[in-house]
């Protein structure tokens, strides 16, 4: 029986991040993955608790890429990111952490950014990406804020992510990936990937960061990047098992422990 210094709950903190989602030709960028966070998740003593982390989605060439795949942490899930507009004709989807930037080419016209999971879902996880123009590619939405339109000679930067101390230093996560264009492709930051006119595989999502991947000019768009699931608790309280299926560090921060879940799938439990 829990005694009084040991009550039957884990107060515990969480960082729940999603998969970003691909970038694609021609060349917008992908949406930041889910991004939820809240200090206050009643974990029950020797329970066990899903956590999965999820993928980035791929990047897209002459079809579609794919969103990033949800990470969860027990009823607590986080949407894949979108993945972007591409050439011949794919829009990028109303779904997702946050939303793909939209692409433009001769063929298919303007696109507008794919909406994200935005304030009027709740709980909001990410925001819209930008849409796109001749020659130039929205960026993805980021969990901070939106990705700005590409304008004549400008890929649209990727939104901003969103900085978390849980782990005890400020970390800034979630970015949306940059826009393409011939002239000035858009930069990134929190895990995203900038938008480039040179390469021919785009420049990819950040792992652990749920960072959208960068459009690309010829070829394929960068890759979303993977999430990652922290979850800090009083040392003082309680003691936590990692268990098989998951790769996970467990540190210390002042009065808390810190695990932090990079990969896979599999239960956690307080004791």
């Amino acid at each position: 029986m829990a005694s009084q210094n040991y009550p039957r709950n884990v107060i515990v903190e969480y960082l729940v991040v999603a998969g970003g989602g691909g970038g694609a030709l021609a060349g917008a960028g992908g949406g930041a993955g889910g991004y939820r966070t809240a200090n206050s998740f009643a974990a029950a003593r020797n329970q066990n608790l899903t956590v999965t982390v999820g993928a980035g989605g791929s990047g897209g060439g002459g079809s579609a890429g794919s969103n990033g795949s949800n990470s969860v942490f027990s009823t607590i899930t986080s949407n894949g990111g979108g993945y972007a507009g591409s050439a011949g004709g794919v829009y990028a989807p109303n779904t997702g952490g946050s939303g793909g930037g939209g692409e433009r080419n001769s063929v298919d016209g303007p696109q507008a950014g794919a909406a994200g999971n935005t304030p009027s879902t709740s709980p909001s996880q990410g925001n819209n990406g930008g849409s796109g123009v001749a020659g130039a590619g929205g960026g993805g939405g980021g969990a901070g804020a939106v990705g700005t339109n590409g304008v004549s000679g400008a890929g649209g930067n990727g939104g901003s992510g969103s900085a978390s101390s849980i782990t005890g230093t400020s970390v800034t996560r979630g970015g949306g990936g940059g826009g393409r264009s011939t002239v000035t492709s858009g930069s990134a930051t929190g895990g995203g990937g900038a938008g480039s006119n040179t390469l021919t595989t785009g420049n990819p999502g950040t792992a652990n960061t749920g960072g959208g991947g960068g459009g690309v000019g010829d070829g394929t768009g960068g890759s979303g990047g993977s999430g990652l699931v922290i979850l800090s608790f009083p040392t003082s309280s309680a003691t936590i098992t990692i268990g098989a299926g998951l790769t996970g560090t467990t540190t210390t921060s002042g009065a808390n422990t810190i695990a932090t879940i990079t990969a896979g799938t599999g239960n956690v439990s307080w004791a």
